[in-house]
């Protein structure tokens, strides 16, 4: 059971209790790889000449964030020989992740992709697995370590965190690299890993039931590591749990493809790497904050269900103002537009998922079926995406913008549905 916690009278004494602030350092450190995976990494290959069609491609290697589910168990169970008797199952998982992606991103940062594409292809797979391990780790850790009624604030703090990063990654790689160079980013990215390496050090492991025991063989291990969280899963929701996993799957499509092609527009645009950066990194957080705050007060006055309908519109509609950027051209204005309806509504949807997925967790098998949740969320996305350069050479960026708009109607209907259907999670 989760460990029992009184509830500060303040708000603001919520905010400054120790797991809290663990949770913002350690949302940082989920956070931080992610860009340098995705578009930050996308921003590289763009200048040093890539194909779109080979950019798109390298979503394919964020799969690994999409089947985090296959490890996770392992993950959930087993101990790190050497390090799980001195710091416990979840902190010894997050510091053999975060000195994965640390010495991933070196190795990175002295490989150039013009004449070594293979390479930094393949690294980018092994920064993906360890950085998707992290967060298996870290939401674990996040949901087992206070009380339920505090769940709210940790998913703040993780959202705040982890948006902070994806700043700094994102906005801060550019600057570097607009100023100095494209491996001296990815270095700089490396050191930022400590402060996560540091929080795991100093947090407490979190008491928890892990299950049934007695897995005395390999089998009696799959069965209770394995099996049982999806069986649970669906002798908690029954047959109305293939609806759940569909719109789970569905829920961030249109986002999703969009994003791995956001900063080669950008760039194609006529955009400055420095431009990108402060619009839409910068300022973008900013927006993105918003977002998240306006997603805490909706599940806090309508519960984790209710808003999702709201977010799946959202979050398709925004892709609509890029329309009007791509026709405009190198324009501030439309660019700031365009930012402020994408990020409101990243924000919004950030929030209301990552209660509504905490909310169907059972606490014996947290770390295997959050991350069954957020693996679904990702895999059909992560799919689509891998194509999305493919569909830029084809069409255009104008029916690009169209494609990826009618990509999130499926999640608006099956979010009617859900809200209509979910019972509310014991």
């Amino acid at each position: 059971m989760r460990s029992a916690e009184n509830i500060p009278a303040s708000v603001v004494g919520i905010y400054t209790r120790p797991r809290v602030l663990a949770m913002l350092v350690l949302g940082f450190a989920s956070g931080l790889p992610f860009p340098l995976v995705f578009t930050t990494l996308t921003a590289w290959l763009t200048t040093t000449g890539v194909s779109k069609s080979q950019i798109g491609m390298f979503a394919w290697a964020g799969i690994a964030y999409s089947v985090k589910f296959a490890w996770a168990p392992l993950v959930d169970r087993l101990g790190i020989p050497g390090l799980t008797a001195w710091f416990g199952r979840r902190r010894s998982w997050m510091l053999l992740s975060q000195c994965g992606v640390i010495a991933v991103l070196l190795l990175m940062s002295v490989t150039d992709p013009a004449t070594r594409l293979t390479q930094v292809a393949l690294l980018t797979v092994v920064l993906a697995v360890c950085s998707a391990t992290q967060d298996i780790a870290v939401d674990a850790w996040r949901i087992e370590a206070v009380a339920e009624r505090l769940q709210g604030a940790m998913a703040a703090a993780y959202q705040v965190g982890y948006r902070t990063a994806v700043l700094v990654a994102g906005a801060g790689a550019l600057y570097i690299a607009d100023l100095g160079s494209w491996g001296l980013a990815y270095q700089v990215m490396a050191a930022l890993m400590l402060p996560g390496v540091l929080a795991a050090l100093l947090v407490a492991e979190p008491a928890v039931a892990i299950g049934p025991a007695g897995a005395n063989s390999l089998t009696d291990w799959f069965s209770t590591a394995v099996v049982g969280p999806f069986r649970e899963f669906f002798q908690r929701v029954g047959g109305f749990g293939f609806v759940l996993l569909l719109f789970i799957g569905s829920y961030r499509i249109s986002d999703m493809v969009l994003g791995v092609m956001a900063n080669p527009f950008y760039i194609d645009t006529g955009f400055s790497l420095s431009e990108i950066a402060t619009v839409t990194k910068v300022f973008g957080f900013g927006i993105t904050l918003v977002g998240a705050a306006l997603g805490g007060v909706a599940v806090a006055r309508y519960g984790a269900a209710r808003p999702l309908v709201a977010g799946a519109i959202l979050l398709a509609a925004s892709n609509l103002v890029f329309i009007g950027l791509a026709q405009a051209g190198p324009n501030l204005g439309w660019l700031t537009a365009a930012i402020c309806a994408d990020n409101l509504a990243a924000g919004f949807v950030g929030t209301i998922f990552i209660a509504y997925l905490s909310s169907l967790t059972n606490v014996s098998y947290t770390a295997t079926q959050y991350a069954l949740f957020t693996s679904l969320m990702s895999l059909p996305g992560r799919l689509l995406s891998g194509f999305s350069g493919q569909v830029v050479e084809m069409s255009g960026w104008v029916t690009f913008f169209i494609y990826t708009t009618a990509a999130g109607i499926p999640a608006i209907l099956l979010a009617m549905l859900v809200v209509r259907r979910q019972r509310k999670p014991e």
